[in-house]
């Protein structure tokens, strides 16, 4: 019998139901915290492997896995089977995540580069896979603006707690005392663990439905042809930048507290916890500020803050928690806020493509973004730990690196970021696609696909803030 479900009406999920689909987004925002900034100093610091091998494998799979996004994307819309969609998609993932993720985790001492190669682009092949597939099972769940805002929303609150499991997991093993126990591979563990855990409880409840085709397959011309957009170029640049800066600081982030700023590596942690819970607050701010003064002048703003705020972090006492935790916690608010204008952006931009080509092309909108933050990725570790290497600072534990060494940490955590953050907002100076404008343009598509709305701009925020606007919607 099929496994094909028929959504529940007016493609509605349940809270439990949300929570339900959202358990993958544990072990997987779990995962991508720990790549980000625990894997590499693990690394370097505990196995021996130089930072120019880790900085260049790093570097080099990112480059490689540009690519496998569209392939993906494209791949899951030509999909058909008795099963759904997303669904094999998902499952195909898993194992392909979980062997990469032991192999990883359980490197040897000394690893080369050729093995680090192999199984990190093994490891980004089965997180695509199923993150992009578990992206947009959420996307045909969820038809509105406001189901959708509400679904994601769901579903990143879910990745925090991933992420913060990350941040707990070493901490809790040396609080314990537990000696035996490596902290970087139980992380790898839990998450191994967890991915089948939360696979089956996010797939065999959810519905999932397959539209008839509308005969337009999408090839890779297409994507060229996005590339004369003006919206598109600022966004796909200010995407890079927001997610090369903070990605630049995650490649040196234990690096800098520890060796810098002397914290231990429980501290690190504990202010990176902060850094991250303080997101609840910045997202919905944001979006507040957002609806009062348009996103692209919300983005700047944050991104200028977020700038200034970094700069300072060089003048504040060393090891002194009173004075960091407020700091870091500015910073990561600051952080989620401009991360969620550029999202919210992108979908505008998508509406407007939609309006002038006639057809919908979101989807590869955001595989190109995907594309840009992979590029971004590849950047950030590549360029820091290369760059620690040419003034021959020592990365292991209990090294005596000389003052110039550790300045040269210093300069390299704070200018990067600056310099890209900045850029980031820089690229909406002159944008023109303001709440008046995009009204203008959901009314016409509204019009054109023979729907009748009370269009609210905030629509696409209001799951993230405390009044979510009223949207009726009359299809005839």
């Amino acid at each position: 019998m099929s496994q094909v479900k028929q959504a529940p009406a007016g493609g509605r999920l349940s809270l439990s139901a949300s929570l339900a689909f959202a358990a993958i987004s544990l072990p997987l925002a779990a995962l991508g915290l720990s790549v980000g900034v625990q894997l590499p100093p693990y690394f370097a610091s505990q196995l021996g492997v130089s930072l120019a091998v880790v900085g260049g494998a790093f570097g080099l799979v990112r480059l490689m896995d540009i690519w496998l996004d569209p392939v993906i994307g494209l791949g899951m819309d030509r999909t058909r089977t008795r099963f759904g969609r997303y669904r094999v998609w998902m499952m195909a993932g898993a194992p392909v995540l979980i062997v990469s993720v032991y192999m990883l985790y359980n490197a040897p001492k000394g690893a080369t580069l050729a093995y680090l190669v192999i199984w990190l682009l093994a490891m980004y092949l089965g997180q695509s896979i199923m993150g992009l597939s578990h992206s947009a099972w959420a996307a045909v769940l969820a038809k509105t603006y406001e189901q959708r805002s509400k679904i994601f929303g769901i579903l990143t609150a879910v990745g925090v707690i991933g992420s913060l499991t990350a941040l707990a997991i070493p901490i809790l093993l040396e609080q314990t005392g537990v000696k035996d126990v490596n902290p970087i591979q139980a992380i790898g563990w839990f998450v191994m663990v967890m991915i089948p855990i939360t696979l089956l409880i996010a797939v065999i409840p959810t519905p999932e439905t397959i539209s008839p085709d509308d005969g337009a397959h999408f090839k890779f011309s297409d994507y060229a042809r996005l590339f004369a957009r003006g919206n598109v170029i600022r966004v796909l640049a200010a995407d890079l930048f927001v997610t090369l800066g903070p990605g630049w600081m995650a490649a040196l982030y234990m690096f800098f507290f520890m060796n810098s700023r002397g914290f231990t590596q429980t501290g690190a942690s504990l202010l990176l916890m902060v850094y991250i819970v303080a997101g609840f607050v910045g997202a919905p701010l944001t979006a507040a500020l957002a609806n009062r003064i348009s996103k692209h002048r919300a983005l700047i703003l944050t991104t200028t803050l977020y700038s200034v705020g970094l700069g300072l972090l060089l003048f504040l006492p060393k090891g002194d928690f009173a004075w960091f935790v407020p700091a870091m916690a500015i910073e990561g608010a600051l952080a989620a806020g401009f991360g969620v204008m550029i999202r919210a952006i992108t979908a505008d931009i998508g509406d407007e493509l939609r309006l002038e080509g006639g057809r919908e092309q979101i989807g590869l909108l955001y595989s190109l973004t995907a594309a840009t933050s992979k590029l971004a990725g590849a950047f950030s570790i590549a360029l820091t730990f290369n760059l620690l290497a040419l003034f021959g600072y020592d990365p292991r534990g209990g090294a005596a690196n000389t003052p110039e060494q550790l300045l040269v940490l210093d300069l390299a955590f704070i200018i990067g970021p600056i310099i890209f953050v900045m850029l980031a907002g820089a690229c909406f100076i002159g944008y023109k696609l303001d709440a008046k404008t995009h009204a203008e343009i959901r009314r016409q598509l509204d019009e054109r696909d023979g729907v009748s709305v009370n269009y609210d701009e905030a629509a696409v925020l209001e799951g993230l803030t405390a009044e979510p606007g009223q949207a009726t919607v009359d299809r005839r």
